[in-house]
């Protein structure tokens, strides 16, 4: 059987930006028949995050995360549907998912590493199961609750860096459904700025490219901040925990402004910053959602009713063809999307 499959071409560099030439399309050949325990997908969706950057290193920097191979497939998240089984779990027909689904139009998986997942509990939004019912998701939701220290009726204030992301534009509106009594998200253009307030329930937004955070901080939450859910890292974080309260908390997800500089994560932080981390008792502590897998199954069915209920907006961003995956990564380590940054393998 041949199918097609998209390897690592080159590595951009510890210090270099990823462009779409990192990437190669290739053909390849799958065995005919299965191995007991086996089971033959086809591709339906795969997801582009912005922790591949990492990968795209000899040395990713993390001890969870393994390095892409030169020359090998790449993978990811993916969605997909089954069309043969060695595996009792799991017959044709079945859809199931994987954080390690090869970039390639069809795959013979170990059953071990899939999960069926039900289209009905996301009304028939497969692609979801990448985003806000999958581990993006989850990871907000649980960055949130771990470690937001979010108490309802308590008055606070939560800002979101990289607030039109996957990740952010889900912690803005959850943290608004946990009990938050404000949102403040920072993103890069008007457009997004717009999207995060009308369609998505942030009390206001600011264009870091256009505006002056601190300032625009200032006057958008004059009683200081409570909670700031870090996407991004470098001067955007030093402006808003300059603004942040005494026993306040930051929820560490990501520093994608330091993904293309050779420092170690996470990125130390200036002097003047790290002072007031100290000095007004400020938690900065790592968040991995991989850490709390016990918490998974639940978690997930809220995301699902969320979702159902009109509670929680989602927003993608849809490139078709595995053949562009290349040209959407370097667009979303630009930040050029909205949302989700999904592939459409095939219907």
């Amino acid at each position: 059987m041949i199918i097609q499959r998209v390897v690592l071409n080159s590595r951009p560099g510890v210090n270099g930006m990823p462009v779409a030439e990192n990437f190669h399309m290739e053909e390849a050949t799958l065995p005919d028949e299965l191995a007991e325990g086996q089971v033959r997908v086809r591709t339906l969706y795969l997801s582009v995050d912005p922790y591949m950057r990492c990968r795209m290193n000899e040395n990713t920097g993390s001890d969870y995360l393994s390095a892409w191979k030169l020359s090998e497939v790449t993978d990811g998240g993916g969605v997909g549907s089954v069309e043969d089984s060695k595996d009792v779990r799991f017959v044709a027909g079945d859809f199931v998912t994987s954080f390690n689904w090869p970039w390639q139009t069809k795959a013979i998986l170990d059953g071990r590493q899939l999960e069926k997942v039900d289209p009905q509990l996301v009304d028939g939004h497969l692609s979801y199961f990448l985003g806000a019912a999958g581990l993006t998701g989850l990871t907000a939701l649980l960055g949130i609750r771990e470690k937001g220290h979010v108490r309802p009726g308590a008055n606070q204030t939560l800002v979101v860096s990289g607030a039109a992301g996957a990740c952010g534009s889900l912690a803005g509106q959850i943290g608004l459904l946990e009990g938050c009594s404000k949102v403040v998200g920072i993103c890069g253009t008007d457009e997004k700025c717009a999207i995060l307030v009308s369609e998505m329930g942030f009390d206001a937004a600011i264009n870091y490219k256009k505006e002056n955070v601190v300032l625009r901080l200032g006057e958008l939450c004059p009683e200081g901040v409570d909670v700031y859910f870090d996407n991004v890292g470098g001067d955007i974080s030093d402006a808003v925990i300059s603004q942040m309260n005494p026993n306040s908390h930051i929820i560490l997800c990501g520093q994608i402004s330091q993904y293309n500089k050779d420092v170690p994560y996470p990125p130390p932080l200036p002097p003047v910053t790290e002072e007031i981390l100290k000095a007004r008792n400020i938690t900065r502590e790592r968040f991995l959602v991989l850490n709390y897998t016990d918490k998974y199954a639940a978690s997930t069915m809220q995301l699902c009713q969320w979702i159902k209920e009109g509670k929680l907006k989602v927003k993608e961003t849809v490139v078709e063809g595995l053949e562009n995956i290349g040209a959407a990564f370097q667009s979303m380590m630009t930040g050029g999307n909205i949302g989700k940054q999904i592939i459409l393998v095939s219907k």
